[in-house]
């Protein structure tokens, strides 16, 4: 994984996870890399892991069990709030970027089904 400097390491494994997750790469239950394996995996320090670990347990996208590990939540309705805020965030973005280009929301409708045809 490339890391950016513009937000912390754990933000970015933070939003990794989240990704796999309301995308289903990770399911409800499903255990995730210990601390150790998955610093190693993505070559960053543990406790960055372990940070990251520790703030998608108090978002509850994931639980702890001593001894076992850490796990997704089994909360689908959870999954589904993360899910549904991260679209609006894409929508939000994409409504900003191109309005700077001088775009109209007829404009961008317009852009979407033309895109949208083409994908079929």
């Amino acid at each position: 994984m490339d890391f950016n400097g513009n937000s912390p390491i754990y933000a970015q494994v933070m939003d990794l996870l989240k990704d796999k997750i309301i995308s289903g790469d990770l399911n409800l239950g499903d255990k995730l890399p210990s601390v150790r394996d998955y610093s190693k995996e993505l070559k960053v320090n543990p406790n960055t892991i372990q940070r990251a670990y520790q703030e998608l347990e108090r978002e509850s996208l994931v639980f702890t069990q001593r001894g076992l590990g850490t796990f997704v939540t089994e909360d689908r309705e959870l999954i589904n709030t993360f899910k549904t805020d991260a679209i609006n965030k894409l929508i939000e973005t994409f409504i900003d970027d191109i309005s700077r280009l001088g775009y109209e929301v007829e404009d961008i409708l317009e852009i979407l089904k033309t895109h949208l045809k083409e994908e079929k």
